[in-house]
């Protein structure tokens, strides 16, 4: 693959934090196969000590490296690198993402065909080759309640119940969607004087229901497209540190109710969460006692939920105002 050219159509921008096995997969499966456009790579590494960025720059020459000195998160990173980028085309993806033949080629020529999509996203499979859902509806008092009640999972057909997760639609069709989950973007570099950047106060989670909102608000389409698929192995940077991601999860979601939601819909939303706290830690403390077998999973769950409903209680939650957010960089 050459460097970088002034005809570079694709940028591809990876943010990586001790994933180095997960972030040499993604850039082997980088290649003229799985894109047909001029493109270049762009890496930031969020100051990784497990010898990510050393072996980028021994293996992958090719490939424009950006060392941060901190963990600066995921959108601030991002950012970074789009302001590093030269195509008219953005195409963010997780490291721990294999890119399958021909997914960076469907997802441009989809979007020259339709100026109007701002944002499109790919088919998403897990590492076991089964659908990952990559697709959510915004998310609502309703449809929050229904996750913390269990609704969608007991009534997983019923569009009334899975308004968030969509587990109704087996998303097997293209279609206009809601949100698309930040683990794979394209998108269109025209779009951002408009829409902005990747808010740089979600530090991790969160800035794809803000991100996609911000492209509906602004007149742009964010559309699934199916006919282009990669593969999503999960946990490359978040089983570093799984109770701490999970906490920072629920601080992202709150801190978007926040921004985009009225307080008497944030004062709703923060007692829904509590209920689904509690819920989680009291089901799966019971399985624990119940169902030796999975015993670790329920130990983990218990764990993560819990800490989450002790930070919800007593980290200062209320009164439930609308936080500063700092300004969005300029778009260059």
């Amino acid at each position: 693959m050459n460097a970088a050219s002034p005809q570079t159509v694709v940028s591809i921008v990876i943010v990586s934090w001790n994933a180095r096995d997960f972030l040499v997969q993604c850039l082997n499966s980088l290649s003229a196969e799985t894109c047909r456009y001029p493109l270049e790579i762009i890496v930031v590494d969020n100051a990784s000590t497990d010898g990510s960025p050393e072996c980028v720059g021994r293996q992958f020459p090719q490939v424009h490296l950006i060392r941060n000195t901190a963990n600066l998160g995921f959108a601030k990173a991002n950012n970074i690198g789009i302001a590093q980028s030269r195509g008219s085309y953005l195409a963010l993806i997780n490291s721990d993402v294999k890119v399958l033949p021909d997914c960076l080629t469907r997802l441009v020529d989809y979007c020259e065909q339709h100026p109007e999509v701002g944002m499109a996203g790919p088919r998403v499979l897990g590492g076991d080759g089964k659908l990952q859902r990559s697709c959510r509806g915004f998310p609502s008092v309703w449809n929050m309640l229904c996750r913390a009640l269990a609704l969608d999972s007991f009534f997983p057909k019923s569009k009334l119940f899975t308004g968030y997760s969509l587990r109704h639609w087996p998303q097997n069709y293209l279609r206009p969607v809601d949100i698309l989950t930040g683990c794979f973007w394209l998108i269109r570099k025209d779009a951002l004087p408009r829409v902005g950047l990747l808010d740089e106060s979600f530090f991790m989670y969160g800035e794809d229901m803000d991100w996609c909102r911000r492209f509906w608000k602004h007149g742009w389409q964010v559309m699934f497209v199916p006919a282009a698929e990669a593969i999503h192995y999960g946990g490359g940077s978040s089983v570093n540190a799984p109770v701490r991601f999970y906490l920072e999860m629920q601080r992202a979601d709150l801190q978007y109710w926040k921004k985009h939601h009225s307080r008497p819909a944030v004062a709703c939303y923060f007692l829904i969460s509590c209920l689904h706290l509690l819920l989680r830690t009291g089901g799966y403390s019971i399985a624990f006692l119940f169902t030796h077998r999975l015993r670790q999973t329920c130990r983990h769950k218990v764990k993560r939920s819990f800490a989450c409903l002790k930070w919800l209680l007593t980290s200062s939650q209320w009164p439930l105002s609308n936080p500063h957010h700092a300004p969005q960089p300029e778009i260059r």
